[in-house]
């Protein structure tokens, strides 16, 4: 597999405690049996051949400068320095963990934003560990968007989509506790997260109309009002407002009956209100190959649906499936052929 562009996926290094640098080893080890398309890490290659070591593994790792990536992936592990030494052992972050992995995602960036990466792969952060280290961002999502903001001299609003053959969902709000969502719940964020949604399935997933089932805040849907007044005054109206722009979208449906396999086969991506109503779901269904994307970005970004697992790191035992499924995907985006269609 390769990406449409013919440039090398850049993998960012992830929290080095984690299992992100295990996984990485493992697969490219498999890069032919798996069908991986040509990608580099972002990180300290020292730091990987040591981690190789401790694995046992013995995975061939060559530096690189991005435009070599291609060519040395079917020989080594091909490894963008990005100067910050890492001294991390598996499971133990120490000072060195928080600088390398915002280092190692600030160059995926830049090289993706400067045509000489396809598009960006993530490997699991912890973020315990970057906000000890002073990491102003929620997550992921919001610290590559604020990066591509300031690239473009734009304001950009990222929509945190999981995806995976059997679902697609979308948390409307994110990373916030619960007792908040009630606050930043608006009508005008459901309907530019669906605008954003619906253009991008489009644009990258190659669906001409996609359908979007958008879940109701309340149990039920809030029961025409009994159990809550959210969903007659935000929700139904931002699906009026999405459907009058021509975006086929539906709603609001009660969230506990939105899963099962009959009704996921009546829509490609489902708008939840909040964070764990989107991802129970599709960690139950997919835990081990769902892929995290993210959109409104002016790049292809993918990543794990999963953590740094700290008790699995450095014994060789982690699964590498949603890694590899990130890939690809990102590889199928950026070729903007159609993704599969969900079971």
């Amino acid at each position: 597999m390769s990406t449409g562009s013919g440039l090398p996926l850049a993998l960012t290094l992830g929290e080095p405690a984690g299992i992100g640098p295990d996984i990485t080893l493992a697969i490219w080890r498999r890069r032919n049996a798996l069908a991986l398309p040509p990608f580099y890490v972002a990180g300290d290659p020292d730091f990987l051949k040591a981690r190789a070591r401790a694995l046992s593994l013995n995975t061939p790792i060559k530096s690189v400068t991005p435009d070599q990536a291609a060519d040395a992936f079917a020989r080594a592990l091909p490894v963008v320095p990005i100067d910050t030494h890492v001294t991390a052992a598996p499971g133990k972050p120490n000072d060195t963990s928080a600088p390398a992995a915002i280092a190692s995602i600030r160059h995926a960036v830049d090289d993706v934003m400067a045509g000489r990466a396809g598009a960006v792969v993530t490997n699991p952060i912890n973020k315990h560990v970057l906000y000890g280290a002073g990491f102003e961002e929620p997550g992921h999502t919001e610290f590559l968007a604020r990066l591509a903001g300031e690239m473009t001299s734009r304001r950009l609003m990222p929509v945190m989509l999981l995806w995976s053959p059997e679902l697609a969902v979308v948390p409307v709000t994110i990373h916030v506790a619960l007792k908040e969502v009630f606050t930043l719940l608006t009508r005008d964020l459901i309907v530019e997260t669906g605008r954003i949604v619906a253009r991008e399935f489009v644009a990258r997933f190659g669906i001409k109309k996609p359908r979007l089932a958008v879940a109701g805040l309340n149990p039920h849907a809030g029961e025409e009002g009994s159990l809550g007044k959210e969903d007659i005054e935000i929700v139904q109206p931002a699906v009026a407002q999405l459907q009058a722009e021509g975006i086929d979208a539906r709603g609001p449906l009660p969230a506990d009956t939105m899963f099962h396999a009959a009704a996921r086969s009546g829509y490609d991506v489902a708008l939840c209100m909040y964070h764990d109503q989107a991802l129970i779901p599709i960690k139950t269904l997919a835990f081990d190959h769902g892929v995290n994307v993210t959109l409104g970005l002016p790049f292809v970004r993918t990543s794990p649906d999963h953590g740094t697992a700290f008790d699995l790191a450095g014994t060789g035992r982690a699964d590498p499936s949603s890694l590899v499924a990130a890939l690809k995907l990102a590889a199928r985006l950026t070729t903007k052929a159609p993704a599969p269609a969900h079971a």
